[in-house]
């Protein structure tokens, strides 16, 4: 699997696994709005940290000068809401959409310009089988937003694709992260909960980080050069 040596690849977000691209050789810019957990991250080599939250335009565009050359855009933050749309009000819709979709908009649209300059250039968005895929029980606006993913990465795609541009959205199921355990945490029967998410798995498990990481990094490489424009389902079975 070949990646670009000597050159910036930027991350967004945990479960993406960082370290998966510098195993590989790729020099990562890993960034986040959680300071400590970026700090755990530095010991490894090839992985540069930068504290930033992909809601601030100015932040963003401050990081866009910094950053000289560019070669994959991961946009992976995301916000999980919990609720049919009458449990949903304005303010849970807004926020979920300017985590999940208007920051994936202000990275792309800050960072595509260096890979039209340079001729090239690999974005990849983090959508999610519960969108246009399958319909999910209470991810009403989740479901909505990453839905608009799959769309913004198509479009992406189509407009740029003669101009050495590549984006694809990935689309997991569910995936074992210690977002998804805070959120089990938070159920009234936390034991009960992580059941109900195994037992809708046909495979019998949750997926976990390391799997997703590993299309991230295929979609990353040249192994992957003539795929664009696809949401590729990693769900293990669900959406079947």
């Amino acid at each position: 699997m070949t990646l670009p040596l000597e050159e910036d690849l930027l991350h967004i977000g945990p479960v993406c696994h960082p370290q998966a691209f510098a195993k590989e050789g790729a020099q990562v810019i890993a960034t986040d709005v959680n300071e400590s957990k970026l700090r755990e991250l530095e010991a490894f080599p090839g992985i540069q940290v930068r504290v930033l939250d992909v809601t601030n335009k100015g932040q963003i565009e401050n990081l866009a000068k910094e950053v000289k050359k560019i070669d994959v855009l991961c946009n992976v933050a995301g916000y999980v809401h919990h609720g049919t749309i009458l449990d949903c009000d304005e303010k849970d819709w807004d926020f979920t959409m300017t985590v999940n979709v208007r920051s994936m908009y202000l990275m792309i649209k800050a960072f595509l310009p260096k890979m039209l300059e340079q001729k090239s250039g690999n974005i990849i968005n983090m959508s999610s089988v519960a969108s246009s895929i399958k319909g999910v029980a209470n991810r009403c606006v989740y479901s909505t937003s990453k839905a608009a993913v799959i769309g913004l990465t198509k479009s992406v795609a189509a407009d740029f694709v003669d101009q050495g541009i590549r984006c694809n959205c990935i689309c997991p199921g569910t995936v074992d992260t210690p977002s998804l355990r805070e959120r089990i945490q938070a159920r009234p029967n936390p034991e009960q909960a992580l059941k109900d998410m195994v037992a809708r798995q046909k495979m019998g498990r949750l997926a976990t980080a390391e799997e997703v990481a590993h299309l991230f990094v295929y979609l990353a490489s040249d192994e992957s050069a003539y795929v664009t424009g696809n949401q590729c389902t990693i769900d293990g079975g669900w959406s079947l």
